[in-house]
């Protein structure tokens, strides 16, 4: 790799905000995190030699715990997490706040941020929200591809079903306690209920663009543009499927990266990789030591390292400097 690439991306403070890491813990494929590992995508060792500073990792409740034991799952993926992570103080520190964010980076540790993805775990019920908060939940997809009592998911996009009236409430709420609302999963017109209800920026934490790529998880044009007038930013997903139905390759993701900076400038993208959620990742990004490939790319592809640095993490600090408080 071009030493240019590599001091770039050393240098840049890199924030990922999906991972679906945890599934490794608790299904046993991954004894700790703490320990570089044979199987999947990350851990953190491999976060580390890949330069991210910021991991989001996620509590995705699968289809099979759901409705009645979304919480229970939730719980579990979150205590697991904890326990793993508790282990390796050297490593990693969880991050609550922004200023969380800054006092773990700058120790030379990652900042990992618990989130979860899909609110079933709510359990239609404000309170269960508020004890999450407090177990350190700092960002909430809203849907995975079902309905639930908040929205509709993409995969149920044709009954044209947006936010539910507690749907509306619980904006409000994650607005009050400072949580990052995620709309990637989310059918289309929950995506604009949220941003008629939302005060804050919200993220898409791992979607791409539909106008390069046109699979119904990624965002049209109006919504993008809709985001960044939002100030909100959207995470490039590695995912093969999401970034091209022939021939994904690396070039195809920053096609999408070059299509997103064309319609709204370059503040409002970043990374979602989806690693050990997605069974498939272009040559170049097969797992999380890898990521200086794309900081590589971007400089081969013209890009300016100041725009670099925004894509690799500096577009999602402005928006958790708004909503971590």
């Amino acid at each position: 790799m071009d030493s240019n690439a590599l001091a770039l991306h050393r240098e840049a403070l890199v924030v990922d905000t999906h991972v679906d890491t945890i599934m490794n813990l608790v299904s046993g494929r991954t004894a700790t995190l703490g320990e570089r590992n044979s199987v999947g995508h990350v851990d953190f060792p491999r976060l580390r030699e890949g330069g991210v500073d910021v991991q989001f990792f996620a509590a995705f409740i699968e289809p099979e715990f759901k409705p009645e034991r979304s919480l229970k799952r939730a719980l579990q993926m979150i205590a697991a997490f904890c326990r793993d992570a508790e282990k390796y103080p050297e490593a990693v520190g969880i991050a609550l706040s922004y200023a969380d964010i800054e006092r773990i980076t700058g120790e030379d540790r990652l900042a990992a941020v618990i989130s979860i993805e899909g609110g079933e775990a709510v359990a239609g019920d404000l309170g269960v929200l508020a004890c999450l908060y407090r177990l350190g939940v700092r960002s909430l997809g809203l849907t995975w591809n079902e309905r639930n009592e908040i929205a509709d998911g993409v995969g149920e996009r044709v009954a044209g079903g947006g936010l539910t009236l507690f749907g509306r409430e619980l904006i409000g709420e994650m607005n009050r306690l400072g949580m990052l609302i995620d709309v990637s999963h989310l059918a289309e017109r929950g995506f604009w209920d949220v941003l008629e209800c939302s005060r804050q920026p919200i993220i898409a934490s791992h979607s791409n663009a539909q106008a390069i790529c046109p699979h119904p998880r990624n965002l049209n044009d109006a919504q993008i543009k809709a985001l960044a007038a939002n100030g909100g930013v959207m995470g490039m997903n590695f995912y093969s499927s999401f970034i091209c139905e022939r021939e994904p390759s690396l070039d195809r993701l920053v096609d999408h990266i070059e299509h997103i900076i064309g319609l709204v400038g370059p503040d409002h993208l970043g990374i979602g990789s989806d690693f050990d959620g997605i069974s498939s990742a272009p040559v170049g990004l097969e797992d999380v030591t890898k990521l200086p490939n794309l900081t590589a790319k971007l400089l081969e592809r013209g890009f300016a390292p100041a725009t670099i640095r925004k894509i690799l993490g500096e577009n999602y600090l402005r928006v958790f400097r708004d909503v971590l408080k």
